[in-house]
């Protein structure tokens, strides 16, 4: 059977895409998994080693260049509609990856139900549309329609990402082992303080830990200067490419982040990752991997779901929500889970 995924972004959620396509590999030995995604996740798309093929949709680049991106998309349909898919599944439920679904040349067409769906109008383009409430988290109900549409029972074990381990980018094995501090993100509600930052990054140092920090755009970069001023253990990487990227990461002893779509592919890997969250719920969206750790707000007011504060429309970045959560916490909750967890040279795929 050969099978079409649509889920075309974003970070966060193809990495909670990954524990469906495991289940449905092993339920149904030789089936054919190819992923539509935007171009700009499909390196991760192809991360999974039971994706067949990849086609790549300039939908973002689209927008900007309309002009110049035009022939470009063109090419990735035709590409797409070389071939022809026993059945669809779109696991993201908007309209545009209904619409983009429909494109291809397939039998029945699957995704969920109205009231499930994510914009309703996406299931009028659905053949077949399956009830999966959005009460659980979304790797959850991705693995639920994986299963509802091919027609085998969900596993009862845990989501298991099924990715293979990245090789390390430690080259000088002499060089001391890295925590990754993932501070960006496109809500200024669920960012951490500068000082506990800092204060996290100069505990580390004093447990002989270097922290790895990327930095993507004038805002992050100045973040990041201001966190490794004056902290010699703070190493700061220029933007990198997302397949560039993962072997840093995958190579890191840990991870601490806020919640952003890294912090998802590190407990993906497997990694420890110790997540932190004010505003969002992360019973619905949260980290999905063998060895993680979520920090939660205790405030009345959270989770919020909110991009602006209401307590403290002003507060910059740190929120009080997430300026609550203490490096001290933080570090006991890492040094737990990294006495637990192997090394990244023997760690295997989660």
């Amino acid at each position: 059977m050969r099978v079409l995924l649509v889920k075309l972004s974003s970070l966060g959620d193809v990495v909670h895409s990954y524990p469906a396509i495991t289940d449905a590999a092993a339920a149904l030995p030789g089936l054919e998994i190819d992923w539509l995604v935007d171009e700009a996740f499909a390196p991760l798309a192809r991360l999974h080693p039971a994706v067949r093929r990849v086609i790549a949709l300039p939908i973002r680049r689209l927008k900007k260049k309309p002009v110049e991106t035009w022939p470009v998309l063109k090419e990735r349909l035709a590409e797409l509609r070389r071939e022809r898919y026993d059945i669809v599944i779109d696991a993201q439920g908007l309209l545009k990856s209904a619409i983009a679904g429909r494109l291809a040349r397939a039998g029945v067409r699957h995704g969920f139900a109205r009231g499930s769906a994510r914009e309703g109008a996406a299931t009028l383009l659905y053949g077949a549309r399956h009830e999966i409430p959005e009460t659980e988290h979304m790797a959850v109900r991705i693995r639920r329609l994986f299963a509802a549409s091919l027609g085998y029972a969900m596993p009862l074990a845990p989501p298991d990402a099924g990715l293979r381990a990245a090789v390390s980018a430690r080259a000088d094995e002499s060089a001391r082992p890295y925590v990754v501090l993932v501070h960006g993100t496109s809500w200024k509600t669920k960012t951490w303080t500068r000082a506990a930052w800092r204060q996290l990054a100069s505990d580390l140092d004093a447990r002989g830990l270097d922290a790895v920090l990327f930095a993507h755009g004038a805002e992050e970069t100045a973040r990041v200067a201001e966190l490794a001023d004056g902290q010699g253990n703070v190493r700061v990487l220029p933007p990198l490419s997302v397949e560039a990227l993962v072997p840093v990461l995958a190579g890191a002893r840990a991870v601490v982040t806020v919640d952003t779509g890294l912090g998802h592919l590190a407990a993906a890997y497997g990694l420890p990752t110790v997540g932190l969250y004010g505003p969002t719920n992360p019973g619905l969206t949260g980290l999905v991997g063998p060895h993680v750790a979520e920090i939660v707000a205790h405030r009345p007011c959270a989770p919020c779901e909110k991009a602006r504060c209401a307590i403290k429309p002003d507060f910059g970045e740190g929120p009080p929500c997430m300026a609550d959560h203490g490096a001290p916490t933080v570090l006991e909750r890492l040094e737990a889970m990294m006495a637990e967890e192997v090394s990244p040279s023997s760690r295997s795929p989660s």
